[in-house]
């Protein structure tokens, strides 16, 4: 499946604010948005300061979901598509879809500090769903779902301490962790106000709605 390989630090520097894509490194001095406030590129400084479009805001916000869930543009589709079809607020359940990603689970659930690590977790068959192994990032899971790491002795010591450094930043609500047995369960589907990130999805339902 095709992937991103470029700097990650462009990305945050193009949205002018941190989207924590290398995870526990971005709250170091040396991040690049710190150091460098410009956008990437030639004339960064000059695109700073233009005055952006309503369809410049729009796409920005799509680029920046796109960005923090680390998605491709042909993902990002299939997955508005959907819940475009669902019942309800299209955007609200758009972003319900993205959490509920088993990657975004794995990095929720603080056994990883970025969603990139999350991923490698998940394709190198560490986790578990109710007692079966799954390596596809963008597995769904489901209310009542019990998603366990596995691995040799180092690998579980490896998780048990993440978890316990990213212990400050919590989990959400919809689901309940167990760290010593590095299982983590879905008590509930994510809802809006579970999601705790400055975004728009207004926006995005906007600019695919055109």
């Amino acid at each position: 499946m095709a992937r991103r390989t470029g700097a990650s630090c462009r990305l945050c520097r193009a949205e002018g604010e941190k989207l924590f894509l290398k995870g526990s490194r971005c709250v170091a001095d040396k991040c690049a948005v710190v150091r460098r406030e410009q956008k990437p590129g030639q004339h960064g400084a000059d695109r700073k300061r233009k005055k952006l479009s309503n369809y410049a805001i729009q796409l920005r916000m799509k680029q920046k979901v796109k960005r923090i869930y680390g998605l491709l543009e042909r993902q990002f589709r299939n997955y508005f598509k959907l819940a475009d079809r669902s019942k309800g607020v299209t955007g609200e359940i758009l972003l319900q879809l993205l959490e509920r990603r088993l990657d975004n689970f794995i990095y929720r659930s603080c056994f990883a500090d970025s969603r990139a690590k999350a991923r490698q977790v998940v394709k190198h068959r560490f986790v578990k769903v109710n007692g079966r192994k799954v390596d596809i990032p963008s597995f769904l899971v489901k209310e009542g779902d019990e998603i366990e790491l596995v691995g040799s002795d180092d690998q579980k010591k490896a998780f048990k301490e993440t978890c316990k450094l990213l212990e400050a930043r919590g989990t959400p609500d919809w689901m309940e962790l167990s760290p010593e047995n590095l299982i983590c369960k879905v008590v509930r589907l994510p809802l809006r106000a579970d999601i705790g990130m400055d975004i728009e999805e207004n926006l995005i339902v906007e600019l695919y709605s055109k």
